[in-house]
């Protein structure tokens, strides 16, 4: 029985890849890029903002920064009425039955975390912010630094993913790590390091 569940944030508490991918659209189509899906996948998906707009346009310092804080103005205002993944609540009530703890680590900047999760309605004990510790994923040290902000070993804990960056954060840092299949198909996931992959938070009921 693991002693802690860590969720990462987008495309796994709720399905934001949609409005994500929107708001790239439409801040990037003045560089004349076109972000169908598949782009956003593979070179969006799951990275940190600095990284995607200096990879894409070479822009650094307070260029690249006017972009993505309009990017991300963009993101909120389209992320009204989010919906948690199916299977959410149910399972966050049963860890809580369990004893169980819970955190959420994301490379999400703070203020859309904090936006995503008060839609959602929820308030988790612990919040990892890749931009405050200094690394995003797929580096592990998010994980880390949540294992040991809640005192588990990796081991003790589950982690869910949308990614196959964040897989390879929350498996680098060592933790058994299941991967929702809202944005990525499960081959990638599961070369990323993912021990399973699941449709919805329904199907994690049964590892609790």
């Amino acid at each position: 029985m693991p002693k802690a569940l860590l969720f990462d944030l987008d495309g796994t508490l709720a399905d934001t890849d949609p409005l994500h991918l929107l708001a790239w659209q439409e801040a990037l189509r003045p560089f004349g890029l076109a972000v169908d899906p598949a782009f956003y996948r593979e070179r969006i998906s799951g990275r940190l903002n600095p990284e995607i707009v200096e990879d894409l346009l070479g822009l650094k310092g307070e260029e690249a920064q006017r972009l993505i804080a309009a990017k991300e103005a963009r993101f909120r205002e389209l992320a009204q009425g989010l919906k948690p993944t199916p299977g959410l609540h149910e399972l966050l009530k049963r860890a809580e039955e369990k004893g169980l703890t819970w955190g959420v680590v994301t490379n999400a900047p703070r203020e859309n975390a904090h936006h995503v999760l008060k839609a959602l309605g929820l308030s988790p004990p612990l919040l990892v912010l890749a931009e405050e510790v200094g690394r995003g994923k797929p580096d592990p040290l998010p994980y880390r630094v949540a294992l040991k902000r809640l005192g588990v070993a990796p081991e003790e804990a589950l982690a869910f993913e949308d990614s196959p960056s964040g897989v390879k954060s929350a498996a680098g840092a060592g933790i058994p790590t299941y991967a929702l299949l809202t944005g990525h198909g499960a081959e990638s996931l599961l070369e990323a390091g993912a021990k399973g992959v699941l449709r919805d938070f329904q199907e994690a009921l049964d590892l609790l």
